[in-house]
């Protein structure tokens, strides 16, 4: 179990750089810090998904509870004001812990009180549960609700739109805060209201700051909800879109303990496999495909939605290992009924706008994917019905040239790239202006489409056509003799990170020339592999990831901060990203089998699930030690890419 102290919790700026996460399987959230001081533009106690998996809605912000004793109004709330930290609730949290669900003591005045937190699967709804684990007389909690009522990338601002009338009885609170926005029902059984509609104003989100954003916004309330407790007592209260009149905290949160429980079937009994295995099921969710129920993969908590190159490098990870192979099966045909022009869309849009399908990459991952799934699954017949005839026009189109100038170029590599795009991973754009460009012939992508051939080319023989799948091997071996030929950079002893578009050699020292080894068909033999691992150990490992440039170079930044365009710019120059570490592990483990080396890297890394959003994986982290984590709170490739090498190779079986 995950848990941070008082010592922690108590120091203001300490806690409010750990935060924690609650999912539904449809792309909403709820989330704070520890302390439940908004930091963020994105946290809140109800951040719903109005259309799955998207139009994200930030609802409810908060519910600041107060506790009444002895005549005492003692506020547990904690809000950043700019100017002042009010109230300073954080004084009274006395733990945090993190297993299944967040839970946090509060102690006051002779009161120890536990609050838990829960979202419950594919509904837009959080359960707060109280237990009034000691009270030396009865007092009363009361729960002030903050709304924000709208998108999750926008602000409020107090105005006369705002909708003041809400409805009470029975203990639920009802109220449309806003047009065209969905109805918020707040249950506290038992409860009364203190109607009192009015503003909060200026709650100041540091992080946005720090990010040069737009960081103050102002929040409306309903009026207040009292309930009078005593020890002993526990009250469950729903926050939701839906009416909650016939449904019972207790019940819910006991059928999501169930679900969540079922997550580790099957699986070895170690805390951190099971706390990556519960992080993995925040990212998949729900996506409607030609009005069927499909899945797709959320990218990262808390911005972003569902990516074809995240999904498809996830997918091996937070489905296979975790033996969720028709929520894969699920995933495979919703991207492959959005293939155009031979591409997956690289992200799919909110609000209901097309895809885009700005990358060179995702495309390739896709065929991994797949090769993942039929080794797990045995699922032939899906795979050659369903799948092939998508893989085939994907291959035609790279040869015959698709978007963007993505095409197999004379000696059998692929060649992608125009001015003003970014089609690789390292897609940090700002303006027109492309950070890492890439184009030509990135290294990555060589060794993607070099498995994508031999990959198809093995279906091809599966499905009974010999001679078609011998054309494709032997484009296949046309490919790897080019990328010997033209890859190999003998000063450095390592590999090219691209071939310019005008067959220029570009020796920068970067982590991509990995998966020229790590992906099921390499295309370096033992002993060029041995020397690219070294020197990729010694200048781009870090105990939380892969730095995306090499310290040597004079563009490297090692810490990750500042306005949008300085981020932007240092995104792919320096900073260590944790998936890559699955990358890594694949390398060691081909050269040295023992697992010995790879464990080390898990075990070093393992320290990080009790920082920043306890019990995920940040997206990046600082290049420079102490190696801070930034970006998102929670990214599905960082975690998918641990928990699919810890349990590939065994790394922590039998271990905690």
């Amino acid at each position: 179990m995950l848990s941070l102290p008082a010592s922690i919790l108590q120091n203001y700026n300490e806690a409010i750089s750990h935060e924690w996460l609650e999912t539904n399987g449809l792309g909403a959230f709820s989330s704070s810090s520890v302390i439940n001081c908004n930091t963020r533009r994105y946290h809140g106690l109800l951040v719903a998904a109005v259309v799955p998996p998207a139009d994200r809605m930030v609802l409810v912000s908060k519910l600041d509870e107060t506790i009444i004793s002895n005549g005492n109004k003692i506020q547990l709330g904690v809000n950043d004001y700019g100017a002042a930290i009010h109230p300073k609730g954080y004084n009274y949290i006395t733990g945090f812990t993190k297993y299944q669900f967040p839970e946090f003591v509060y102690e006051v005045d002779g009161i120890q009180l536990k609050k838990t937190i829960a979202m419950v699967h594919h509904e837009n709804t959080v359960l707060v549960i109280y237990d009034v684990i000691k009270a030396d007389q009865p007092f009363t909690l009361e729960l002030l609700p903050l709304l924000a009522v709208r998108g999750y990338h926008n602000l409020m601002h107090a105005n006369g739109s705002i909708h003041h009338e809400a409805s009470f009885g029975n203990g639920i609170l009802k109220t449309n805060a806003g047009n065209g926005t969905p109805g918020i029902f707040i249950k506290v059984p038992g409860s009364t209201w203190q109607c009192n509609a009015d503003w909060y104003y200026n709650f100041h989100y540091n992080i946005e700051q720090s990010r040069g954003l737009d960081h103050i916004e102002d929040l409306f309330t309903p009026g207040a909800l009292s309930v009078t407790l005593k020890q002993g007592d526990s009250l469950g209260c729903i926050v939701s879109t839906d009416d909650p009149h016939a449904k019972n905290a207790y019940d819910l949160l006991q059928q999501e303990k169930i679900r969540r429980r079922a997550l580790l079937n099957n699986q070895p009994d170690n805390e951190t496999l099971q706390q990556l295995l519960f992080a993995a099921d925040q990212f998949i969710v729900k996506r409607a495909v030609d009005s069927e129920e499909g899945a797709t993969v959320i990218a990262g908590y808390h911005w972003f939605t569902d990516w074809g190159r995240d999904t498809m490098i996830s997918l091996p990870g937070l489905c296979l290992s975790t033996g969720r192979y028709d929520d894969a099966r699920k995933v495979l045909l919703a991207f492959a009924k959005n293939v155009s022009k031979g591409m997956l869309p690289n992200r799919f849009q909110d609000n209901g706008e097309p895809p885009e399908y700005n990358n060179v990459d995702g495309t390739l991952w896709y065929f991994i994917a797949i090769y993942k799934y039929l080794q797990a699954t045995n699922d032939f017949p899906f795979v050659i019905k369903e799948i092939l005839p998508v893989l085939k026009e994907i291959i035609d189109w790279h040869y015959r040239g698709t978007r963007y100038n993505i095409h197999a170029d004379d000696d059998g590599l692929l060649y992608a790239g125009e001015t003003g795009f970014q089609l690789t991973w390292m897609d940090a754009r700002i303006g027109n202006w492309v950070v890492t460009p890439r184009m030509g012939k990135p290294v990555e992508i060589q060794a993607l489409w070099y498995n994508a051939l031999i990959i198809f080319a093995e279906l091809l023989a599966l499905n009974d056509q010999p001679a078609d799948a011998a054309i494709v091997r032997t484009s296949a071996v046309r490919v790897k003799e080019s990328f010997l030929q033209k890859f190999w950079y003998a000063e450095g002893n390592y590999l090219y990170d691209v071939i310019d578009e005008q067959g220029r050699p570009d020796a920068t020292l970067r982590p991509n020339q990995l998966f020229a080894i790590s992906l099921p068909f390499p295309l370096i033999d033992d002993g060029k592999a041995a020397a690219v691992l070294a020197v990729v150990t010694e200048k781009l490992y870090t105990p939380v990831g892969m730095r995306s440039l090499s310290p040597d170079d004079a563009r490297y930044t090692g810490v990750y901060e500042g306005d949008p365009y300085k981020r932007d710019s240092s995104y792919h120059q320096g900073a260590a990203w944790s998936w890559l570490l699955g990358a890594y592990i694949d390398v060691i483990m081909k050269l040295d089998g023992s697992g010995n080396k790879a464990r080390t890297v898990i075990n070093n890394f393992r320290y990080h699930l009790n920082e920043g959003c306890i019990g995920s994986v940040a997206e990046i982290f600082d290049a420079d030690a102490p190696h801070r984590p930034k970006g998102c709170v929670a990214q599905a490739w960082g975690v998918a890419e641990l928990l699919r090498v810890i349990k590939e190779y065994g790394l922590l079986e039998n271990k905690k």
